[in-house]
């Protein structure tokens, strides 16, 4: 998997604080009214997926590609309410992005005895332990955020340090995500990088 976010050389105040007070209404509601639905049926391919991998041993092409143009919307969203990329996202699974790019290969096959493992253990296994670290990354994610919204009124920069430890918070939580829901079999592993 492939995860990298492109830190601008300046940041606009103006939707800065545009976002921050009225971001939940102007883009929060519109994409997540549409991310609800598309995210219900994500769900629901995920749940078909299971078996068909369980049969077969391949995860289905369109499913993948389906799934994966979900994940690229949502992110194209939380970049934005996270402050971490200027501009209004586009709406539609088939836009890209030139603020990030998302890469995830496609394997013809899928471990069928992982993915039952996953699907009874990986609570115990995936959930437990990386969420138990991510909380308290998200807590020091979220305090740089509350920072950087001062640095970037101010200075209109983002902090590298601060853009690349925030960045490697979402690319954690994006691999655990992808691998419980069966599109990579690599165990993540427990870093930002």
């Amino acid at each position: 998997m492939t995860f990298e976010v492109k830190q601008q050389e300046a940041y606009s105040r103006g939707e800065l604080l545009l976002r921050t007070f009225l971001g939940a209404i102007y883009i929060g509601f519109p994409h997540g009214f549409i991310l609800l639905f598309l995210g219900l049926w994500g769900n629901i391919l995920s749940f078909i997926t299971f078996w068909i991998i369980l049969f077969t041993g391949s995860y289905p092409e369109s499913f993948f590609e389906y799934q994966l143009k979900l994940l690229k919307w949502s992110t194209r969203v939380n970049l934005r309410m996270n402050n971490l990329a200027d501009g209004y996202p586009a709406f539609g699974l088939e836009t890209e992005d030139d603020a990030f790019q998302l890469e995830v290969p496609y394997s013809e096959t899928t471990s069928r005895s992982s993915v039952l493992i996953r699907f009874l253990f990986g609570w115990l296994y995936v959930i437990l332990p990386h969420m138990f670290v991510l909380i308290f990354r998200m807590y020091a994610t979220l305090f740089l955020m509350f920072l950087a919204f001062f640095a970037v009124l101010f200075t209109g920069k983002y902090p590298e340090s601060w853009f690349r430890f925030n960045v490697g918070t979402m690319r954690w939580t994006m691999r655990v995500n992808l691998y419980m829901a069966y599109m990579i079999d690599e165990y993540p592993p427990f870093s930002g990088k």
